[in-house]
């Protein structure tokens, strides 16, 4: 039986994954934000993330339900916190979304409508994969990373945690990005980049 589900977050990122969980029929207690904000579809407002530690961890689950424009160390800190207090991060999936069935998924990772992930990727928790992204087969995608929607990803690309990959942005076969990069909207990468790097541009530049 799924267990009672608090959200820690509010934004747009979090009512696209409140309605994905309340059309699966999932109960949601609240949402978590540092100061009381009303919400697009009624959920109660708990307080701050402190109030989650008076529910024990074996009767809820939680959502980190903050998005990203660009790398940032929150959701990782956020997510170390509580799981590191023995708390679950639920993995919220759409049904659209088309998942091979030797994929490996970690914890509290979200697959948003029409994405689509093929044969034997790896992709580790805490993970925003969004809407209409492809990740092609033997992708490895470390944690914490946010796939923006429409991002295309070809076969055996390695990419490291905390990076951002903006929206419509294209990656060639076998291209390792490196930690806490930002890859800028649309960009197009033809070769690795390195760690804490931004990158944009047809073809993809280092700046």
């Amino acid at each position: 039986m799924n267990k009672p589900i608090i959200m820690i977050g509010n934004g747009g990122h979090a009512s696209v994954l409140t309605e994905m969980l309340l059309a699966q029929k999932e109960t949601i207690i609240g949402f978590t934000v540092p100061t009381a904000e009303e919400n697009a579809f009624g959920l109660t407002y708990l307080g701050s993330d402190e109030v989650i530690e008076a529910y024990s961890p074996s009767d809820i689950e939680l959502v980190l339900a903050i998005g990203t424009i660009k790398p940032s160390p929150l959701r990782e800190k956020i997510f170390t916190k509580f799981t590191q207090k023995k708390y679950r991060f639920k993995s919220v999936i759409h049904p659209s979304a088309i998942i091979a069935p030797s994929v490996q998924l970690g914890q509290g990772v979200q697959i948003m409508a029409g994405a689509i992930i093929q044969t034997n990727a790896k992709i580790a928790d805490n993970n925003i994969i969004n809407t209409g992204s492809l990740i092609d087969h033997d992708c490895r995608i470390e944690s914490h990373v946010h796939i923006a929607p429409g991002t295309k990803i070809s076969g055996n690309v390695h990419i490291r945690k905390g990076t951002h990959i903006g929206i419509g942005a294209t990656i060639l076969q076998g291209i390792e990005i490196g930690e806490s990069c930002l890859i800028g909207a649309g960009a197009v990468v033809i070769k690795n980049i390195a760690n804490h790097m931004k990158a944009i541009g047809v073809p993809a530049k280092e700046v």
